[in-house]
């Protein structure tokens, strides 16, 4: 749901996500705006989904056909999330995957409350 979304996908304190939209199916997408909280950088961050699973998996492409897989496991009485994803070339990969990190303990944080 967007506005769940827009409550927990941001890679940092300095950053949020103003707006997003979800489409939650096969050829469907979905956009999530990110931006610096102090207004100097924003962008767009799409995804068209690939293949969903439910309860086991989400794949989804970007405009530049990198590819993001999601998977979801049960463990005991909790989830692991396991996200794969191809790194863009402007950054290095451990920062992108510091990124990405930030935005799944985001996100963790933010099921956990809403439970």
């Amino acid at each position: 749901m967007p506005e769940h979304i827009t409550q927990w996908n941001h890679a940092g304190d300095d950053w949020h996500c103003p707006a997003a939209t979800n489409d939650l199916r096969v050829g469907g997408s979905f956009v999530a705006t990110m931006a610096a909280k102090d207004g100097s950088v924003s962008f767009d961050f799409i995804g068209i989904y690939d293949e969903i699973v439910q309860h086991a998996s989400i794949a989804y492409h970007m405009p530049d056909n990198r590819k993001v897989e999601v998977s979801f496991r049960s463990v005991g009485d909790a989830t692991e999330v396991i996200e794969t994803f191809d790194p863009e070339n402007e950054h290095p990969p451990e920062m992108q995957q510091a990124g990405w990190q930030m935005i799944l303990d985001n996100f963790k944080k933010h099921a956990e409350a809403s439970r």
